[in-house]
């Protein structure tokens, strides 16, 4: 059976294996490769906060009541994430590459961090507190990343 925990941690490797496309096409460098890659991963990564906030995090809080728990800590992460997917994709585009390394580094480091505290205690949570409505919120989130 399909659970929040499993559907969004795939979805995590998906936006991962994108951010090596990018990382990969650089190590060539190839620069259009690099720029389309990165555009891509963008999409991937800005989708997947898109329907947290808007979906998981939502149904999530307004079952526990918890509005300044665990999802108030993703939504901060997820505009730091954001800052630096910005700046990121600036240094790509301008063909920095020693920026855009340094700041590709720093994103990876904030991923890996913040999709340890999703896939190990917020998504298993979401699964505890949300399982009577696990079916339709699961429609939801792939809804709305298949639209990414």
């Amino acid at each position: 059976m399909t659970t929040i925990r499993s559907f969004m941690t795939d979805d995590h490797r998906r936006c991962d294996d994108f951010f090596a496309d990018a990382e990969q096409a650089i190590g060539k460098n190839n620069m259009a490769a690099a720029r389309a890659a990165f555009e891509h991963f963008q999409s991937a990564v800005l989708a997947h906060f898109e329907c947290e906030e808007k979906t998981l995090f939502p149904t999530f809080e307004a079952k526990t009541g918890m509005s300044m728990g665990p999802t108030q800590v993703m939504r901060m992460e997820h505009q730091q994430m954001r800052d630096l997917l910005g700046d990121a994709r600036n240094a790509i585009e301008s063909g920095d590459i020693d920026d855009y390394l340094g700041l590709a580094e720093t994103l990876l480091i904030m991923m890996q961090q913040h999709n340890m505290k999703e896939e190990n205690i917020l998504y298993p949570m979401c699964d505890q507190h949300l399982s009577a409505e696990l079916p339709a919120v699961l429609e939801r989130l792939e809804m709305e990343l298949r639209d990414e």
